[in-house]
């Protein structure tokens, strides 16, 4: 078995896996072996393997069903898009997030469920304690946004927010680095308001927070 010799692991991996679909190891629809299996297969650790399936995921080849595994829902990778995103600058990627998240803010106010409150309350406590490091600082950032995003009900929405992530998460810790400082107490104030306005209802506010906040990422760049 072909295993990884250079970096980006996750990178690799994930054309490792493309090249098994595309050579027919698993049929439209089969489902994948556990992350047990591949991460030996592939050389690497299982959460390298976890990011390998999220790539493909995004392109549109794998699709994660919960409790159930992960499933080969295309025998091809969508290039075009994923080629998109790569040559994307950091601007770029603030905007494609604000199309996403203003519209789901806005929605998630009007539709969210007890279940999300309580999913959006568990990501923003997850957010507050990860606030020193950078890439984990991220990650549960994303993982807080992508809540409010669930809560809007709109599986394209979700879908486009899945799709992106990826593929955003380097430019968005690029974009903090030239920041230079993260995690204030006023960013995170700022999320709490946001759920608030979610919890509540208020839609105006909820999308105008949303807006507002990838508004002021954007403005510190210049």
């Amino acid at each position: 078995m072909t295993q990884l010799r250079r970096a980006p692991l996750a990178d690799q991996a994930a054309e490792l896996l493309l090249a098994r679909v595309r050579a027919g190891e698993w049929q439209l629809g089969e489902k994948l072996p556990g992350e047990t299996t591949l991460a030996p297969q592939l050389g690497v650790g299982r959460s390298t393997v976890r990011e390998a399936i999220r790539q493909l995921a995004g392109r549109g080849v794998l699709a994660s069903r919960q409790g159930a595994g992960v499933f080969v829902t295309a025998l091809d990778a969508r290039e075009d898009w994923d080629a998109v995103l790569l040559r994307a600058d950091i601007v770029s990627v603030i905007e494609a997030r604000a199309a996403i998240e203003t519209e789901a803010a806005a929605l998630a106010a009007e539709r969210r469920t007890p279940a999300d409150l309580r999913t959006i309350r568990r990501a923003l406590t997850h957010r507050a304690v990860h606030r020193t490091d950078l890439g984990d600082h991220v990650d549960a950032d994303t993982a807080f946004h992508r809540s409010i995003v669930a809560a809007a009900h709109n599986p394209i929405l979700l879908e486009l927010f899945d799709g992106f992530t990826p593929r955003v998460r380097q430019a968005m810790i690029e974009m903090l680095r030239i920041r230079v400082a993260f995690g204030s107490d006023a960013d995170h104030d700022a999320h709490i308001d946001l759920a608030d306005a979610v919890a509540e209802r208020d839609t105006v506010r909820a999308s105008a927070l949303s807006r507002d906040h990838l508004r002021s990422l954007k403005e510190n760049l210049a």
